[in-house]
């Protein structure tokens, strides 16, 4: 039995609710921690940086930011990358503004500002709900980019229409702007990650989650049973738009360092969000990671194998990614709509038993 639940017994209440209450999953979740904190800093280089671990942590953020939203509330939103745009562009304008300020404060100050605009458009769910709210949301995604398109202030009035982060230091470390090191990008977005994930984690388990998933499932019975839909479902655009905000401001300082929204924040970034989040799994925090490191790892392979080993053409090795990603999407939602997390929760009871076939 590889995965093991016999003989673990909890003996209080506190011990049977926390986030891991299996000892395997426990020591499990420990490690993969100590190998991300303490042994990958010092081996990563630039191409793995850039192309591999950089982009997976922060599309994780953005994941789950958006399954808070859509796999746990039922809220459908097409407008994710318009809300990363808000995240980047209030921390833009914190850094320039407030130049002393350490870069995490703007980062969670920009996550703050972009909690209070997802909420306002969120307004409309108390109405709408389904495919008239996933247009509302793909209307703010329009409106937002062009919002930061059209108006100068938003670019501090610059002639090519780019923002530009420039370079912060913490703790005398090097982690925005060109002369940043590989590892201390990593570590930034680690640490963001990391509580971002554990603060989900606790929010979906406890009452909160519960008003949520209640609102998910038949809103008119949870609002009998005493629960307010209007908390709930603002709730979730709110803590969704902290997420999907830290995840802007992230992609935007620390990954990028300069940007143009049309191309960093278009309606592709909503979308691609939106895949990892069906592929990775609905209601389910492991699933957006799963679903990030999918869509982030299977064009890089792809590259690597049909472009550096085979020699095709770019455009091609894209195309079929393309293919390939829709393709996985339309199986997933026909054969497995809870997505990769569903998988490993199957694989969990199989190795339960193993090596017994049943």
């Amino acid at each position: 039995m590889l995965y093991r639940e016999a003989g673990d017994y909890s003996t209080s209440y506190p011990e049977d609710s926390q986030t891991f209450p299996i000892k395997f999953d426990r020591y499990r979740y420990y490690a993969i921690l100590a190998v991300a904190f303490l042994v990958i800093p010092f081996f990563i280089n630039d191409y793995w940086a850039n192309a591999v671990l950089v982009p997976f942590l922060i599309y994780s953020i953005a994941a789950i930011g958006l399954n808070i939203l859509t796999g746990y509330c039922g809220q459908v939103s097409l407008g994710t990358g318009g809300f990363m745009a808000v995240g980047a562009y209030a921390c833009y304008k914190l850094m320039v503004a407030f130049p002393e300020i350490s870069i995490m404060i703007h980062i969670l100050l920009a996550g703050g500002v972009t909690a209070a605009v997802v909420t306002l458009f969120g307004l409309p769910s108390l109405r709408i709900k389904g495919f008239y709210l996933a247009v509302s949301t793909l209307a703010a995604q329009f409106f937002l980019v062009w919002m930061f398109n059209k108006v100068p202030w938003f670019y501090n009035y610059s002639m090519t229409g780019m923002i530009g982060s420039p370079e912060r230091t913490v703790l005398g470390i090097v982690v925005t702007g060109p002369a940043t090191d590989a590892w201390a990008k990593y570590m930034i977005c680690l640490i963001f990650v990391t509580l971002c994930a554990v603060l989900a984690r606790n929010m979906t388990r406890g009452s909160v989650g519960r008003k949520w998933m209640a609102i998910r499932d038949m809103d008119i019975a949870a609002e009998i049973i005493g629960v307010n839909p209007l908390m709930a479902k603002l709730s979730a655009f709110a803590v969704s738009g902290f997420f999907i905000g830290i995840a802007g401001a992230v992609f935007f300082s620390v990954y990028l360092g300069a940007i143009e929204v049309t191309e960093a924040f278009g309606i592709e970034k909503s979308f691609l969000v939106l895949f990892m989040v069906i592929i990775g799994g609905l209601g389910s925090i492991f699933g957006s990671f799963a679903g990030a490191a999918f869509l982030v790892l299977l064009p890089v392979l792809l590259k690597n194998l049909l472009v550096g080993g085979l020699d095709w053409p770019t455009d091609l090795a894209q195309h079929l990614y393309f293919i390939i990603a829709g393709g996985l999407i339309i199986i997933f939602l026909i054969l497995e709509p809870h997505g990769l997390a569903q998988l490993w929760r199957v694989a969990k009871e199989k190795l339960r038993l193993w090596p017994f076939p049943h």
